[in-house]
C-alpha cells in the first residue's frame, strides 16, 4: 500500500506521540511499515481516548467509537471515515480486529480512579494492550505463536508501564498493586522471565512477524533498571541514553532480531 495523506498523518501522529514505536518502524522492512503506522497511530487514539475528558461518560463514548470501529472491520463492511480508522480498515485483517474490543474495555481502567483488584486484573490489563497490539501486528506481518508474541509483549507493557507511573500517579491513579520497593523488583523480574521465555521459542514466531516485536527493543534494558534500583521507577528515570536507545534498536533490526 502506498503512503497516501491518511497513512502520512498516521506515520506523523506516531512519530510525535509514540516516538519509540516511531523508530521502530523505521527501523522495519518497507513493506512492514504501512500497517505498523496505522496499528501504533489506532494505540495513540486509543490510549488517549480515556483522557480525552474529565467527564466519564464522554470518555466512555470515545472508546465505544474505537470498538465499533473495530466491529466494522471485523464484519467485513464499510469503515467510517477517518485518517485512522480508513488505512487501519483496509490493512487489518478481519479476524485480528475483534482485537480492538478486549483493548477498548481493558482502557475503561484508565478513565477512573479505582485501583486494580488484584494481580489478575492487572495482568489483564496489560496483555490487552500491550499484548493486543503486538499481536495484531504480528499476525497481520507473518506466522507466528500467539502465547510467544504475548508472553513478550507482555514483557514490553510491563516496561512502558513503569516509565509512565510517575505521569498516572500525578494523574491520580493507582498505577501498583505494590509499589514497595520489593513488589517493583518482583513485578520487574516477572516481566524479564517472560520476555526470556518467549525469547527461547523464537523460533516459533517467523522473521517476518518479528519485525514487530522490535518495538520492544528496551524493555529488557528498562526492567532490569527497575530491578536493580526500582527507586527510579518513581523518579521517572528509567530508559537508556538517547546514543544506546538508537544504537541497540539499529543492532537489532542489522540482525533482525528481537
Amino acid at each position: 500500500m502506498q503512503f497516501d495523506d491518511d497513512l502520512t498523518a498516521c506515520a506523523q501522529l506516531v512519530q510525535h506521540a509514540d516516538p519509540d514505536r516511531f523508530l521502530a518502524t523505521m527501523a522495519a522492512p518497507v513493506a512492514a511499515r504501512p500497517l505498523l503506522f496505522a496499528l501504533y497511530a489506532f494505540n495513540v487514539e486509543i490510549s488517549r481516548a480515556p483522557w480525552a475528558s474529565t467527564e466519564t461518560m464522554i470518555a466512555e463514548m470515545r472508546l465505544q467509537w474505537w470498538r465499533d470501529i473495530g466491529a466494522e472491520i471485523a464484519g467485513g463492511g464499510p469503515v467510517r471515515r477517518h485518517n485512522v480508522a480508513t488505512p487501519l480498515g483496509q490493512l487489518l485483517p478481519r479476524d485480528l480486529a475483534q482485537i480492538i474490543d478486549p483493548m477498548a474495555e481493558a482502557r475503561r481502567w484508565d478513565i477512573y480512579r479505582d485501583p486494580f483488584e488484584d494481580e489478575a486484573e492487572f495482568d489483564r490489563y496489560i496483555d490487552a494492550t500491550s499484548g493486543g497490539l503486538m499481536w495484531m501486528a504480528a499476525a497481520s506481518l507473518g506466522q507466528a505463536d500467539e502465547a510467544t508474541v504475548r508472553g513478550f509483549a507482555y514483557g514490553v507493557g510491563l516496561s512502558n508501564w513503569m516509565r509512565a507511573i510517575p505521569e498516572l500517579v500525578a494523574q491520580k491513579r493507582i498505577p501498583l498493586l505494590d509499589g514497595t520497593p520489593n513488589g517493583l523488583c518482583e513485578l520487574a523480574q516477572k516481566g524479564l522471565d517472560r520476555i526470556a521465555q518467549a525469547r527461547r521459542n523464537r523460533a516459533l514466531v517467523s522473521k517476518q512477524a518479528g519485525v514487530a516485536l522490535l518495538s520492544g527493543w528496551q524493555a529488557q534494558a528498562t526492567l532490569t533498571q527497575a530491578v536493580q534500583a526500582p527507586e527510579r521507577v518513581a523518579q521517572g528515570t528509567l530508559g537508556q541514553s538517547e546514543f544506546r536507545r538508537r544504537a541497540s534498536l539499529m543492532w537489532l533490526a542489522a540482525r533482525a532480531s528481537w
